[in-house]
């Protein structure tokens, strides 16, 4: 989870502040292409992600896995006109705790996307016990991502669990509309019972072997 109070351009970032996770998902992903309020990945431009973003990323996060604390990240690109392609995943200065993860010194992190003229397109982080599920938070904090862009993805990843990892994204409609309404104060907290987000990978985002892929690690 991240926290950020700047209004994102194109190529800067949002961030939302963290808070603990509860144990259980407060609402799993509808997966089911056939359903009508999926949005059509025709509508979104593919996003094109290297598939060792994931391994490279939870060995990065080995250590304070194996402490019981979350690691975040970015991952930041470039516009191909046809599609976005995946180039950096950038790891920024942060305060983590077991279900926390807090950016800091977040100036760093700006003056390198707009230094390289890159784009953040997801964001990624490791549930060090947990499943792979968006908690409300996390719904919360991708919707500013996903308002932006919405071609955003988020990437949980749970090392400790199969699968060790889920590529998600919030329907369009309903799931964004409301999460962006959504006036609960409670950190944690239901949603409508209806599919409020999905499985992106089984939609525009698609890991490919053979990128190259920039890790950039600022802490």
């Amino acid at each position: 989870m991240f926290s950020s109070t700047k209004t994102p351009a194109a190529s800067s970032i949002l961030f939302k502040q963290g808070y603990p996770h509860k144990s259980q998902p407060l609402y799993s992903p509808n997966i089911n292409s056939h359903s009508p309020a999926q949005p059509s990945s025709q509508d979104l431009k593919h996003v094109n992600m290297p598939r060792e973003c994931l391994p490279r990323f939870i060995a990065i996060a080995k250590v304070n896995t194996m402490i019981n604390r979350e690691t975040c990240g970015l991952l930041l690109g470039k516009d191909k006109g046809h599609k976005f392609v995946v180039t950096t995943m950038l790891i920024p200065k942060q305060h983590s705790t077991s279900d926390t993860c807090t950016m800091v010194e977040e100036e760093l992190v700006l003056r390198f996307i707009e230094e390289r003229n890159l784009i953040t397109l997801g964001w990624i982080h490791t549930h060090p016990t947990q499943t792979c599920f968006m908690t409300s938070v996390d719904l919360h904090t991708h919707s500013g991502f996903q308002r932006m862009l919405p071609e955003s993805f988020a990437v949980v990843c749970a090392p400790r669990h199969n699968p060790n990892f889920g590529i998600f994204r919030l329907t369009d409609p309903p799931g964004l509309q409301t999460v962006l309404t959504c006036t609960a104060k409670e950190a944690f907290h239901p949603h409508p019972d209806q599919p409020i987000y999905t499985d992106a990978a089984k939609g525009h985002v698609q890991m490919k072997e053979d990128m190259s892929l920039e890790i950039v690690d600022l802490r």
